[in-house]
């Protein structure tokens, strides 16, 4: 059974759905949400807020817990737990499953709530931000983060490999992949680290290298997500020239190696801007935008919503505090982290005092110009099945003899069906 048929008979059994029933309980009620992060920081912050609320709310909310759940099993804990018939009140939302979610019934149309809240600003929000979250009038999740692909490089390593640096490369308009890969497998070379890291892709998580493909006018199935396009040109082409950089030119690590860009370990790292708070002044560094393919420069941007479970069990005031949340002030907050969907905010000199260990320049042009004209990583309403399915296709991928023609066709074969279904 798919996640959406999950959902979809959770949603049915046991509510309206359109948060008026919820099983919200008299007196004060004890909020959950689901988060992946575990991040000590950002925990804090959000518990900061949430007490906030608290302190202004006593009648109605008497404490919000956040409830970590592991990344790599993330969605399949959260289905897990409404299949159960114990939904949190509150969950983040991977894009890739925001088709399946969005069209599941399983979550409340926040529209209503945030348009009545006083002070919200509703007309703040870019109505591109929204557009994967939304369905006919309704906005079943709150895009909270919003946050571009760049790429981090380590400066020490770059200039005792005697390569020039990538900033100098951005400003005369060669900042490419093909030079980002030449200057990682110098710098790798001369190291006896790493050169260049997908982070967070690990020979797995597929969708990780939309960041590269997008740059060779690629994309994994049409734009209704009914056809399968692995076996374009575009994409044997790129994924060529990223099977080149790692069992050829020794630019990319290869299956089974770790190499952490923020403890040393490697030259370059594609990833998005909170992770610079793993930056410890331990190496010089700079943040560049993502380089240029041989058909276009394509900004890539991470997406995540906020979304009320309809029958989750107190939907109403999951609701309002999600509102409170994500309310203009508290948006500021969280851009430290996760750039918001409001535009008033998207600029150097607000997210410049969110993120002190960036320059506002490197805001400007991986952030702010970041999300202009960006697409977001691979999503598609069976994208659970798909995910499983292009992983095994694509593991014969990672060998050095591989034929990646072969395998972009065997990919499609097996998906086809899946984009259908």
């Amino acid at each position: 059974m798919s996640v959406l048929a999950t959902l979809t008979m959770s949603a049915c059994g046991s509510g309206s759905g359109d948060g008026s029933g919820g099983g919200s309980a008299d007196g004060p009620v004890d909020l959950r949400m689901t988060v992946w992060t575990a991040d000590e920081s950002q925990l804090a912050l959000f518990q900061e807020i949430a007490d906030a609320y608290v302190a202004e709310n006593a009648d109605t909310v008497s404490s919000v817990t956040f409830e970590t759940l592991p990344f790599e099993e993330y969605t399949t804990g959260l289905t897990t737990q409404i299949a159960g018939g114990n939904p949190p009140d509150l969950a983040w939302i991977f894009e890739s499953s925001a088709p399946e979610f969005v069209q599941s019934g399983a979550l409340m149309d926040l529209r209503p709530v945030l348009s009545e809240t006083e002070g919200y600003q509703v007309d703040d929000l870019d109505s591109d931000a929204l557009r994967l979250w939304e369905s006919d009038d309704a906005l079943y999740a709150y895009p909270f983060s919003n946050s571009p692909f760049g790429v981090f490089v380590n400066t020490d390593q770059l200039a005792a490999a005697g390569q020039p640096m990538p900033a100098e490369l951005v400003a005369d308009g060669t900042w490419t992949w093909d030079a980002a890969a030449d200057m990682a497998a110098a710098a790798a070379a001369k190291s006896g680290k790493s050169g260049l890291v997908v982070r967070d892709f690990n020979y797995s998580n597929w969708g990780n290298l939309a960041t590269i493909w997008n740059g060779w006018g690629a994309r994994p199935w049409s734009e209704d997500g009914t056809s399968c396009e692995f076996d374009s040109p575009e994409m044997v082409g790129a994924l060529s020239w990223f099977h080149e950089q790692v069992f050829t030119e020794s630019a990319i690590p290869g299956p089974g190696t770790t190499a952490d860009f923020f403890a040393g370990d490697a030259a370059m790292t594609v990833t998005q801007i909170s992770r610079a708070s793993a930056l410890d002044g331990s190496f010089g560094w700079d943040l560049l935008p993502l380089p240029a393919g041989p058909e276009q420069q394509q900004n890539v941007i991470g997406q995540a919503g906020i979304g009320v479970l309809a029958d989750g069990p107190n939907a109403e005031a999951a609701a309002d505090f999600l509102a409170y949340f994500t309310n203009p002030e508290n948006s500021e907050r969280l851009a430290q982290y996760f750039p918001p969907p409001r535009t008033s905010l998207l600029n150097a000199e607000t997210l410049k005092a969110a993120n002190p260990k960036l320059s506002a320049e490197q805001l400007q042009s991986v952030v702010v110009e970041g999300i202009q004209g960006a697409v977001t990583k691979p999503a598609h309403p069976n994208f659970a099945k798909l995910q499983q399915t292009i992983r095994a296709e694509l593991d014969s991928l990672w060998k050095a003899d591989a034929d990646v023609e072969a395998v972009t066709a065997s990919v499609c074969e097996a998906a086809t069906p899946l984009l259908s279904d």
